[in-house]
């Protein structure tokens, strides 16, 4: 049998393909095709076809380069999941869902139809819109990936009573993960959503107002600017902030940190030609530092561990990265810190460190961590850790009846781990930990599962990280890291718990479908990398 495939490219219009012989799918196999200028992911299930965009709806990867597993096909980038039978989302990050092509089989021809949604390869999954006549509000409080995503989630179920997303900041929700990468982007560009699609799934947006008080009993929320505003539901999805440095000199001019896109513009344009100091070897601080190379006449990191990265990605990763800036000219003191910034005229002209090092600087930029953004919560029953992270069950439901909390200022269960309480300041993680709360909001009794899914990016290589690996007591690495080609597998109780890879795709989104399935990687599959690595 042949397979034929018409795509759509006006409402008129269609083009006809043979693209493979039947014999060449096989089940639980996709392959790419070209049906015209349309790139479409062929796919085998349980004896059936089907086809959807193969360009994932987050950053365009090629999905038949990613995992096909059962009936969904996990992205081979950043671990977006897609059902390859309707083409909806099933994991973020991706936040749209993917076009679905109409099957219809004549005389041994399989045809599909290609539709396409505006000239783009993705669609809004459907959503409803506010009714009138329900008198029931959901309070949102901050405007980030997991509100965003907590407010689709209910629009996407149906849901029709008022939808009230407040934000501290000036701008709709915007791509954070972005800022650090390109770094003088304008803030449009950032948007996940227009105002358009607020406007037409009637979700309101407050912007630059900030909660200062909640009352549980009353079930209110007082603004800053006076407003006391009502709810039946709340999601407290408030993030975290940027620490500052605890030293003299912080308030000179020149002292940057990185918190919104406005921020990351100053950066960028701050350090042409300047002596640049990084304090921080967070992911942030060695991308910024990264980012600033080829315009900075000089680029200096401190770090307060021995290597970056040290209790992430393990100690072997953390000195192959240092290594990477190293040889484009940047200058690491680790195990230090900064014990002055000092100035003339306001600006910075040196930094010393607790070493006695001194340091000349133009420029100085602090990313040593963050802290919960919940200190309008103390005075109310909310209850939080020591370090002011709320903490919520698998439901993203915190001690207090109808209050949800997400993202990065939570302390969860991460089922992965065993049930063990997380704080994890992840994008992806923040987009799942919205949808559950709606989900919950709804009454679906719906659990938390994810795998949690991150990205950094040097100097243009891209080092993909799966699961939870804190505490791992054994790495199994398969290539080389000076190479920069590698799978680093982490290991505790001698079971994969993790894995981070760099040109080794789609390895590590292997890794996390299995995690995600709750299927164990043994030490002995880790150590003789079998077939279900699918690497080359």
């Amino acid at each position: 049998m042949v397979l034929c495939l018409v795509a759509g490219l006006e409402p008129e219009e269609e083009v006809t393909d043979v693209v493979c012989d039947e014999a060449k799918l096989k089940d639980g196999e996709m392959m790419e095709v070209e049906v015209g200028d349309h790139n479409v992911l062929l796919v085998r299930c349980d004896g059936v076809y089907s086809a959807i965009s193969n360009q994932c709806t987050h950053y365009g990867a090629p999905l038949s380069k990613g995992v096909l597993s059962g009936h969904r096909v996990r992205c081979p980038w950043h671990g977006s999941c897609f059902n390859v039978k309707t083409g909806d989302l099933e994991e973020y990050p991706g936040i749209d869902c993917l076009p679905c092509h109409k099957e219809n089989s004549e005389s041994k021809m399989l045809t599909i139809f290609s539709v396409q949604i505006q000239g783009q390869p993705k669609r809004i999954k459907w959503m409803g819109a506010r009714d009138q006549a329900v008198l029931h509000t959901v309070m949102l409080l901050g405007g980030g990936a997991a509100s965003l995503m907590c407010a689709e989630t209910l629009r996407q179920e149906n849901y029709g009573g008022r939808i009230i997303m407040v934000s501290r900041d000036d701008l709709l929700p915007y791509d954070k993960t972005r800022l650090s990468k390109i770094m003088n982007a304008e803030s449009e560009s950032l948007l996940m959503r227009k105002i358009e699609f607020f406007h037409k799934y009637d979700i309101e947006v407050w912007l630059k107002k900030e909660a200062l008080s909640i009352d549980t009993n009353k079930k209110t929320v007082t603004f800053d600017d006076g407003l006391i505003q009502c709810y039946d539901q709340i999601l407290i999805a408030t993030g975290c902030r940027a620490k500052s440095l605890d030293c003299p000199g912080v308030d000179l001019e020149n002292v940057l940190m990185l918190e919104t896109p406005e921020d990351a513009r100053c950066i960028h344009y701050a350090c042409v030609g300047c002596r640049t100091v990084v304090v921080g070897t967070s992911f942030v601080g060695m991308e910024v530092a990264a980012y600033m190379i080829d315009m900075a006449s000089s680029i200096t990191i401190i770090g307060s561990s021995e290597l970056p990265y040290q209790k992430t990605l393990g100690p072997e990763l953390g000195k192959v990265t240092m290594m990477m800036l190293e040889e484009r000219g940047v200058r690491f003191y680790m195990n230090d810190a900064v014990a002055e910034v000092q100035g003339q005229n306001r600006r910075v002209k040196a930094v010393k460190l607790k070493s006695g090092i001194t340091i000349e600087a133009d420029l100085l930029i602090a990313g040593i961590g963050v802290n919960p953004n919940s200190e309008f919560l103390k005075g109310s029953p909310i209850r939080m850790d020591s370090k002011n992270y709320v903490i919520v069950d698998k439901y993203m439901r915190t001690n207090i009846t109808d209050v949800y909390c997400a993202g990065d200022l939570t302390s969860f269960p991460l089922k992965m781990a065993k049930g063990q309480n997380v704080s994890i300041g992840h994008w992806q993680t923040a987009q799942a930990h919205g949808r559950i709360a709606a989900l919950n909001m709804l009454r679906r009794e719906v659990e938390l599962n994810i795998v949690p899914f991150y990205w950094t990016v040097l100097l243009g290589r891209t080092i993909r990280y799966a699961g939870y690996g804190e505490g791992y007591t054994e790495m199994v690495l398969k290539g080389r890291f000076e190479n920069m080609k590698f799978l680093a597998l982490y290991l505790k109780d001698d079971e994969v718990v993790a894995a981070a890879g760099l040109n080794v795709e789609p390895a590590v989104s292997v890794v996390a479908e299995r995690l995600a399935e709750g299927r164990v990687i043994t030490k002995a599959e880790a150590d003789v990398y079998t077939t279900w690595l699918q690497l080359e």
